[in-house]
């Protein structure tokens, strides 16, 4: 029996032995993994770094783009508004333009019979214009003829 235990004993150290040296082993491949890893977050942190410094520069010309549209804003806004205050003085022209059109036309039809009155006084008036210079044309036309028979007897 005590060869029975030197025996198991033996068998618990050998297995002991095994066991150690496969843990051994994992370990050094954990350690190199491990180590891989960290190569890996150095890395990765330098270009977070490098990330970081353009978000940051990004961010300030942001900011920038982002003041010189409110200014432009601010002066497009004060266009807007004078091209309202245009529109609003164009469509109140238009109303007085209507205003004095309706009015006009209005005294047109009122005061309709005496422009035809007008326009009848005045073709008389031409008329009598034109029998007077008819009438003195032929007068004229007259005095030449006599002129030029005179003329002509004396000759």
């Amino acid at each position: 029996m005590i060869i029975i235990l030197y025996l198991s004993v033996a068998v618990i150290a050998i297995a002991f032995f095994i066991l150690v040296l496969s843990l051994t082993k994992t370990l050094k491949a954990m350690k190199g993994t491990l180590e891989s890893v960290a190569t890996t977050l150095d890395g990765l942190e330098s270009q977070l770094q490098g990330v970081t410094k353009e978000t940051t520069l990004l961010l300030h010309k942001t900011n920038g783009l982002a003041e010189d549209i409110q200014g432009k804003v601010e002066k497009l806004d004060t266009v807007v508004h004078a091209v309202q205050d245009v529109g609003t003085t164009v469509q109140q022209l238009n109303t007085s333009l209507k205003k004095v059109t309706t009015s006009v036309s209005t005294s047109m039809v009122r005061n309709q019979d005496k422009v035809a009155q007008v326009v009848q006084w005045g073709a008389v008036i031409k008329e009598i214009r034109d029998k007077w210079f008819d009438k003195s044309k032929k007068e004229e036309d007259e005095k030449k003829r006599s002129e030029l028979k005179r003329i002509a007897q004396t000759h």
